[in-house]
């Protein structure tokens, strides 16, 4: 019997024009089924695992890769340790807790970019993203 989240799943693959396999609609359930979210390749292998899905670190990796390239998510580059994607692929910003590897949206209304600077010629700019590192106050 299929169920409601994979046929939406099934749906949000083909929309970004990826094949629907099993293994991508298992992932695909997996990262959506909890709203926005940032999460890490290794967290949504650990996910996958403790939900009975078969799939490799590797494959769990390649899959996010291709879900961005599709639109579906997006890259995070907040430490260069650690790559997260997030689900919500609205222009937003973020705040990072360091020493808990913690991502936060930040509200879109809360912060305003002025004064870029002109991009090369025959560019412009895709997109500003704005990472405002956080840590736990002492005493």
């Amino acid at each position: 019997m299929t169920s409601a989240i994979d046929i939406c799943s099934e749906e949000r693959l083909r929309q970004s024009g990826l094949r629907p396999t099993r293994q991508r609609m298992a992932l695909a359930e997996l990262i959506f089924a909890k709203g926005d979210r940032h999460l890490t390749v290794e967290e949504l292998h650990e996910e996958a695992v403790a939900a009975g899905v078969p799939v490799s670190l590797a494959t769990v990796y390649n899959t996010l890769h291709q879900f961005t390239e599709a639109g579906m998510i997006r890259v995070l580059a907040v430490e260069s340790s650690r790559t997260y994607f997030d689900t919500n692929v609205s222009d937003h910003h973020h705040f990072f807790v360091e020493g808990h590897n913690e991502v936060l949206d930040i509200p879109v209304n809360n912060i305003e970019i002025g004064n870029l600077p002109e991009p090369p010629e025959g560019m412009e700019i895709a997109h500003v993203d704005v990472v405002i590192r956080l840590r736990r106050k002492h005493g």
